[in-house]
């Protein structure tokens, strides 16, 4: 009998063994693509490197301290915070209210899902550019109807008040169908016996969806709200194609300035010093948001 259980345990210690070997291609993939550009860049911001040069110094904290008293620091870090919030808030209630919709028995609903989720299928910089020709001042579709309906034009990308949110509704626009899909999957979970039985009690529709419909989707608010905080904050090819960053500072982010200040200054020191405050700060609020979110879940 002893016998038998030390086989056992030798056979399960492999089994493990073999799994952990498998975790080995991900994890090689993830350190390569990850990790090492990561600690690269740290180094990187303790030097004064342009970019180019082969010839650079280590200047140690310097970059640090510049980022801190850097006007532009708080300002793309403000921008990047309203296009990762404001994205985040947007795609889940417009997502949610998609998904509440479609999910009832109505006609071409297969077809009304295909057409929502279809923006997510066409490159950011592209869908930046066919909104761009839509609000754009001169030769805008927008304008030329303001203008037909005798109304002055609107410089709405060059408003640093309106470019901004504008910046967020098209984000929102082409990634809304993602949290449609994953909202659609957890409503399709929730048994219905839990509904027939509220129907029984006497329980109002606001009611069902507060004390069943939400707890029970609660893991699908946590998989959306992650993606699309991550999506938001690293926002970079929809401000490129819409307003370059302009005017001035005012529609940058923190992804946007890390490029002008490699590619158009030459100061990769600097740069890769913002990609390190992007990353902490990706890294904070979506873990932050993950354990929040989780929290909340239940057991169906």
């Amino acid at each position: 009998m002893a016998g038998k259980l030390d086989k056992l345990k030798r056979k399960t210690n492999s089994d493990k063994s073999s799994l952990w070997w498998m975790y080995l291609p991900a994890l090689l993939l993830i350190s390569f693509f990850i990790v090492y550009p990561f600690l690269d860049g740290i180094r990187i911001s303790l030097t004064n490197w342009n970019g180019f040069s082969q010839s650079y110094k280590f200047i140690g904290l310097d970059n640090y301290k510049r980022m801190l008293q850097d006007p532009n620091t708080w300002l793309v870090l403000r921008n990047t915070l309203l296009y990762g919030v404001g994205s985040t808030i947007f795609q889940n209630v417009i997502g949610l209210l998609y998904a509440l919709l479609l999910n009832q028995s109505i006609r071409m609903k297969a077809v009304a899902r295909t057409i929502i989720y279809l923006p997510v299928i066409i490159s950011p910089l592209i869908m930046g550019y066919i909104w761009y020709f839509f609000f754009a001042y001169q030769g805008g579709a927008f304008n030329d109807v303001l203008v037909w309906l005798g109304f002055e034009r609107m410089n709405l990308l060059g408003n640093p008040d309106a470019n901004i949110w504008i910046i967020v509704m098209v984000n929102t626009f082409q990634f809304v169908g993602v949290a449609m899909i994953i909202y659609l999957a957890g409503l399709q979970s929730i048994s219905a016996e839990y509904y027939e039985a509220a129907n029984i009690d006497g329980a109002s529709r606001f009611q069902q969806f507060k004390n069943i419909t939400l707890p029970l989707l609660m893991p699908s608010v946590t998989i959306n709200m992650v993606i699309n905080i991550i999506g938001g904050l690293k926002l970079f090819d929809v401000i490129i194609s819409l307003t370059n960053g302009g005017p001035g500072m005012a529609s940058q982010s923190m992804s946007t300035y890390m490029y002008n200040l490699y590619f158009s200054r030459q100061d990769a020191g600097y740069a890769a010093t913002q990609g390190v405050l992007m990353m902490l700060v990706i890294l904070i609020i979506s873990f932050s948001a993950l354990v929040y979110f989780r929290s909340k879940e239940v057991e169906a």
